[in-house]
């Protein structure tokens, strides 16, 4: 599991990445930070919306590979996917 740390590093720079990709802004995407999902046990978590798709992440790598193929492409990460 990471600990918080990282979390906070991997979750910066999955919002930079959004930004510099011009991705966020009114009526594009918008990133929450939550309390908490009550899914501890299976690490930190990312949620897109409207679809509702839960996933897992470690690093940067499966932060870009969300980016890139689900919030960008549209296709679900299934081995990321919670």
């Amino acid at each position: 599991m990471l600990r918080e740390p990282r979390v906070r590093r991997v979750q910066a720079y999955a919002n930079d990445r959004i930004k510099k990709l011009g991705l966020n802004g009114k009526d594009k995407l918008r990133m929450n930070k939550s309390g908490g999902l009550d899914r501890c046990e299976e690490g930190p978590c990312i949620v897109v919306y409207p679809e509702a798709v839960w996933y897992t992440y470690v690093d940067r790598h499966a932060i870009d590979e969300i980016i890139d193929r689900h919030i960008i492409g549209g296709e679900i990460v299934e081995r990321l996917r919670i």
